[in-house]
């Protein structure tokens, strides 16, 4: 860590800050369509921040856009800024971001077995990020891959070096996916669904590895999910994302035992629950979120949500303004950090959160 960092950490200063970014992808008529629009956000040193949603709701594309990878899914950001360490990365060119990825920030991808190459051992995978972002000479690049299968807990890790992708689970796969990216000792961690598909055995072990790195690194975690039950386990600050847009933002606390957004209610309603008679469904939110396009007027979430007021929610696009501060137990708590809502009706409405036993 350079000396400007650690003054920028003394300060208390963000780590990651997103401001007003936008991202565009073309149409087959030749026009450009914002598929993330106006999302904000801050991770700060060592801290876990949630980004949640839905399926489209745009959270990859923002991921995509922070690691400078928005070009190569053939988008581009079209407005806004973000800011890694204090430096402005939008206007970077190609050369420069390859350099920032590896010892500054690294992505863990969905599906990790589509993501590691099948015709090199996991080895060569591992220290050929190390040999380029560190200079590591081809027996300290592999000293360091075999020490990065070791710290994502790995048995055997100096036999298994040796092995192909093919020979991993796919828990084992999203752990050297782990290893790839730790090797560089980067300071930002984007993982993008990293428990998707895995059993719920195999996911505690991802989540708990997660948090041993930080543990023992220190390294920041912006983590992309659409479960909010692995969310709860994990994060300090969670931003939900609905139809390329937040529409809501707090702490872990905040968000999960009083939420101010009719979607926030609704993805925590539909979490299961222990004990849930085989005669009853589970809740759901109506319909589908609407895709990029199809936006509808107002707020966009109206045509699904149980307290939407007519000519009220549809006729004017809300902003995301601050809610007033409470304590969990649903009490005011004017120190307390106030969460931020993107509904007119946020003062107005009583929704329910998770029920703390």
């Amino acid at each position: 860590m350079t000396a400007r960092a650690r003054q920028r950490e003394a300060d208390g200063l963000p780590l990651l800050e997103t401001q007003d970014l936008t991202v565009e992808f073309p149409t087959p008529t030749g026009g450009w369509m914002p598929v993330v629009q106006g999302v904000s956000f801050t991770v700060g040193q060592g801290e876990s921040v949630a980004l949640v949603g839905e399926s489209g709701s745009g959270k990859t594309v923002t991921s995509l856009a922070v690691m400078g990878l928005t070009g190569v899914t053939g988008g581009r950001i079209a407005g806004g800024s973000v800011r890694f360490d204090g430096r402005e990365l939008t206007a970077l060119p190609e050369r420069e971001w390859r350099a920032l990825r590896g010892p500054g920030m690294g992505m863990i991808f969905q599906q990790p077995i589509r993501s590691l190459n099948p015709a090199f051992t996991v080895g060569d995978q591992i220290a050929e990020s190390a040999r380029r972002h560190l200079g590591l000479s081809r027996r300290a690049a592999r000293a360091r891959a075999v020490e990065m299968l070791d710290l994502v807990q790995i048995p055997r890790a100096a036999e298994r070096v040796d092995d192909y992708p093919h020979a991993f689970s796919g828990g084992m796969c999203q752990r050297v996916m782990i290893a790839m990216v730790m090797a560089c000792n980067p300071r930002l961690l984007i993982a993008d669904e990293p428990t998707t598909a895995l059993d719920v055995t195999v996911q505690e072990r991802i989540l708990q590895l997660l948090r041993d790195l930080q543990e023992q690194t220190g390294v920041s975690l912006l983590f992309v999910s659409h479960d909010l039950a692995v969310v709860a386990e994990l994060c300090q600050k969670v931003i939900v994302m609905y139809a390329g847009e937040v529409v809501e933002q707090g702490t872990a606390a905040d968000v999960f035992l009083r939420p101010r957004h009719p979607y926030t209610a609704g993805l925590l309603a539909a979490i299961p629950k222990p004990g849930l008679r085989a005669d009853r469904r589970l809740e759901t939110i109506p319909g589908s979120i609407p895709a990029p396009g199809a936006w509808p007027e107002g707020c966009r979430f109206h045509g699904r949500c149980p307290y939407g007021v007519p000519g009220r929610c549809d006729s004017r696009h809300p902003d995301l303004t601050p809610a007033a501060p409470h304590d969990p137990r649903g009490l005011s708590d004017p120190n307390g950090p106030a969460g931020r809502a993107r509904c007119v009706r946020t003062e107005e409405i009583e929704l329910r959160g998770v029920t703390v036993a």
